[in-house]
C-alpha cells in the first residue's frame, strides 16, 4: 500500500500562517468595493443589495422589474443597463462599475464581464429551498461588502414578520392554497412545492395545492384546463399588467365554471417576484395576509 505524503512541519506551520493573510486579502477586495458603484445585472442581486440598504448604481430590465418584482422599489437614480440577458456592454464601459453581481448561470458570460469590473454570481436555488439558500446568498453579499451588521436586522425583521403573521392563520383550516400567475389567456404559471414561496408556507401552516410536475425553478407552465381538477382550494393569482389577458380568460365558459371561481376562492393579487430572495418573500408575506388573513 502505498503511503500518504507526510506534511512537513514548517509547511504546515505556513499554511496555518496563510490562513489569515488570505482572509486579510479578501476582506481587502470587499473593502474595496465602492457601494455606489455596484451593478446588478439581473434582479436577484438586486433584491440582496437592497436588503442590505445599498442602492444599486444600474439595473438590467428597469421596466419589467417594475412591472414583475413590484417590490421593493428601485431608486429613482437607478441607471438602465439594457436586457438581463443581454446588458449594454458598452455603456457597462462607460459607467466603470466598482462591481458587478449577478444572478449564477445567467446573462453574458464571466470572460466579457470580467474585461469590464470585478465580480460574481450569486445563487437562487438549489431546486428545494430556494429561501433558505436566499439567506445564504444574503450573507454572502454582505460579506463582500462588510455589511454583515445589516444582513443581520434584515434576517430578524424577516423572522419576526413571520412569527407576527402566523396567529393569523391559526383558524383557518386545512384548505390548501393555489399560487398561479397567467402567461396568457391559455396559460399560467403555477408554483410548486419547492417554490420560494413554499417555506413561508410551511411557517405558516399552509398547504401547497400544487401537486402536478414542477422544475428546478420551483415553477411549471400549465394549461388553464388543468386547474380544473382543483375544487376545495384557495387560488391566488399575481398581476403584473395583464389586465387585457386576465379580462380575456375570465370571459370564457371554462373559466367560470372552475371550482374555486365558483365558490368565490379566487382573488388577484398583486405582483411577487418568484424568483428573488428574503424581500420577495416578505412581499408575498404581507400579500398573502391581506388575501387570506383572518379567513376561515
Amino acid at each position: 500500500m502505498a503511503q500518504l505524503p507526510q506534511i512537513s512541519r514548517r509547511r504546515l506551520l505556513t499554511a496555518m500562517a496563510l490562513s489569515p493573510l488570505l482572509w486579510n486579502m479578501r476582506n481587502a477586495q470587499a473593502a474595496s468595493v465602492d457601494p455606489h458603484r455596484i451593478v446588478a445585472l439581473e434582479w436577484l442581486p438586486v433584491e440582496l443589495l437592497l436588503a442590505l440598504g445599498v442602492a444599486p448604481y444600474g439595473v438590467a430590465d428597469v421596466h419589467n422589474y417594475n412591472v414583475w418584482v413590484n417590490e421593493p422599489a428601485l431608486p429613482d437614480a437607478v441607471i438602465d443597463i439594457g436586457l438581463r440577458t443581454e446588458p449594454n456592454l458598452e455603456l457597462l464601459t462607460q459607467m466603470k462599475p466598482s462591481y458587478l453581481v449577478w444572478s449564477a448561470g445567467y446573462g453574458p458570460s464571466e470572460t466579457k464581464l470580467a474585461r469590464i469590473a470585478p465580480g460574481r454570481g450569486f445563487t437562487f436555488s438549489d431546486g428545494k429551498k430556494p429561501l433558505t439558500m436566499a439567506r445564504h446568498s444574503l450573507n454572502e453579499m454582505a460579506q463582500l461588502l462588510n455589511r454583515e451588521a445589516a444582513a443581520k436586522t434584515h434576517l430578524d425583521a424577516f423572522d419576526a414578520l413571520i412569527d407576527g403573521t402566523k396567529p393569523h392563520f391559526a383558524r383557518r383550516g386545512n384548505r390548501p392554497l393555489l399560487m398561479i400567475t397567467l402567461l396568457d389567456p391559455r396559460h399560467v404559471l403555477a408554483f410548486g412545492p419547492n417554490c420560494l414561496f413554499q417555506e413561508v408556507l410551511d411557517s405558516l401552516g399552509i398547504r401547497n395545492a400544487w401537486h402536478g410536475e414542477t422544475s428546478f425553478w420551483g415553477s411549471v407552465a400549465v394549461g388553464i384546463d388543468r386547474l380544473a381538477e382543483y375544487n376545495d382550494v384557495d387560488v391566488l393569482c399575481f398581476d403584473h399588467g395583464n389586465d387585457q389577458d386576465m379580462r380575456k380568460l375570465m370571459a370564457t365558459p371554462l373559466w367560470q365554471a372552475m371550482p374555486f371561481v365558483r365558490s368565490g376562492r379566487f382573488q388577484r393579487v398583486p405582483a411577487v417576484w418568484f424568483y428573488g430572495a428574503t424581500l420577495s418573500a416578505m412581499h408575498f408575506t404581507r400579500v398573502l395576509d391581506n388575501a387570506l388573513g383572518g379567513k376561515a
